[in-house]
C-alpha cells in the first residue's frame, strides 16, 4: 500500500478498552459542545435517499453512490447518502427553524470509490450540521466567526481527553489561522494543493483554507466541490472569491495535515445558477432540491460536516482511522498496519 503512512516507532498510547471508552467520551462531549456553540438541535437523518431528486451530495462529481432497488416502489432506485448537505437544508425548511438556530445529526455513509489509507475508509461517519442565517450574515466575517466557535469546541474536547489520559499531550494551537486558497497558492507556487496544505498547517498548527471549488490563478482548483451546496464564487470582503473552506490541522503522529471539516455558507439562487453554469450542470435546475432553492422556499444557511472517527483518531493520537472504526481494508494493508503497530479493529 504505497499511500500508507507507517510512523517510525509508533505504539498506540491507549489499549483497546481505553480506546473504546475514549471514543464514546469524545463523541458525547464534542457533539454537546458543538450544539451549544452553534445552537443546534439533534434530528434523525436518513441512511439513503431516492435517486433522481438531487438531494444526495455528489462530492467531487465522480464518486459513485451505492445504489439498490426498492421492491415495494416498483424497483425504484435508492442511494446511500454521500453526505447530507442538501437534505439538511430541506429539513431546516420543513422544521421551520428560525435564524440563528439549526440542526445536527449523525451521518453514516458508504463511499465505495474511496482510496483507502490512514485517513480514508469505505465507512464515513460525521456530524452533519446546518444553521439558518439571518439577514446580513452572508459574508466572510460571519463564516470566520462560526469556524472559531467550532474550533473552540474542539479545543475543549482535546483538554478533556488530556485530563482523562495524561499521556495524550495537547498539540493544537489556541487559535486557528485563516487563509484563502489563492493566497496559499502565491505563498507556495511550486507545490501541489496537498503540499501547500501540509506547509501552511505545519507553520500554524490549525488552518481554515477558504475559497475551495473554483479555479485559481493557475487555472487549477485547490480541491473539488459540487456546484450546488457550498458557495465558492461569491466575492468576499478579502478581495477573493468564495464563502466556504476546510478546517485542517497539523497532525504530528503522521507528519501531515488532516482535514477535520468541510463547511461553508450555502449557495443562494444567484450562486447556484452561476456555479451550475460554470460546471456545465444546468440540467440540475429541474431537480426537486434545486427547484425548491430557486423558487425561494429554502432558507439561507451555513453548514458542514465534521468527521467523527477522524476527530477521535487525532485526539486519541492514533495513526490509522481503522484503529477507531470497524471497516473493510485490503489484506495487505492490514498486514502492513499490524507490522507497524497499528492494530485495526
Amino acid at each position: 500500500m504505497s499511500k500508507l503512512i507507517k510512523p517510525a516507532g509508533y505504539k498506540a498510547a491507549l489499549d483497546l478498552r481505553q480506546t473504546e471508552q475514549g471514543i464514546k467520551m469524545i463523541k458525547d462531549f464534542f457533539q454537546q459542545n458543538l450544539a451549544t456553540e452553534l445552537r443546534l438541535r439533534r434530528v434523525t437523518a436518513p441512511l439513503f435517499v431516492l435517486k433522481g431528486l438531487g438531494i444526495n451530495d455528489d462530492l467531487n462529481g465522480v464518486e459513485r453512490a451505492v445504489t439498490f432497488p426498492i421492491k415495494d416502489l416498483g424497483d425504484q432506485k435508492a442511494e446511500v447518502v454521500h453526505s447530507l448537505a442538501k437534505w439538511k437544508r430541506l429539513t431546516l425548511a420543513e422544521y421551520g427553524i428560525e435564524p440563528g438556530y439549526g440542526i445536527y445529526t449523525d451521518m453514516n455513509a458508504i463511499r465505495a470509490d474511496e482510496e483507502l489509507d490512514n485517513l480514508h475508509s469505505l465507512y464515513v461517519d460525521q456530524w452533519d450540521w446546518e444553521a439558518v442565517m439571518a439577514d446580513g450574515e452572508r459574508n466572510i466575517e460571519f463564516l470566520k466567526q462560526v469556524v472559531r466557535r467550532i474550533y473552540s469546541a474542539l479545543l475543549r474536547t482535546e483538554f478533556l481527553v488530556y485530563e482523562t489520559y495524561p499521556q495524550l499531550k495537547p498539540f493544537l494551537p489556541k487559535e486557528i489561522h485563516f487563509i484563502h486558497s489563492e493566497e496559499l497558492l502565491k505563498m507556495y507556487p511550486g507545490m501541489t494543493a496537498k503540499e501547500r496544505e501540509d506547509a501552511i498547517c505545519k507553520k500554524y498548527g490549525a488552518v481554515f483554507v477558504m475559497g475551495i471549488g473554483g479555479k485559481l490563478s493557475d487555472g487549477e482548483k485547490h480541491d473539488g466541490r459540487a456546484p450546488d451546496y457550498d458557495d465558492w464564487t461569491t466575492p468576499n470582503s478579502d478581495g477573493f472569491f468564495g464563502l466556504n473552506g476546510d478546517i485542517l490541522i497539523w497532525y504530528p503522529v503522521l507528519g501531515h495535515s488532516v482535514e477535520l471539516s468541510s463547511m461553508g455558507i450555502r449557495v443562494d439562487k444567484e450562486a447556484l445558477l452561476r456555479q451550475l453554469a460554470l460546471e456545465g450542470k444546468e440540467e440540475r435546475k429541474e431537480l426537486y432540491f434545486h427547484k425548491r432553492l430557486l423558487d425561494g422556499t429554502l432558507p439561507q444557511s451555513i453548514g458542514g460536516g465534521i468527521g467523527q472517527s477522524r476527530l477521535c483518531m487525532i485526539l486519541l493520537h492514533k495513526a490509522h482511522v481503522g484503529e477507531i472504526q470497524a471497516s473493510i481494508w485490503p489484506e495487505q494493508q492490514r498486514k502492513e498496519c499490524k507490522e507497524a503497530g497499528m492494530n485495526l479493529i
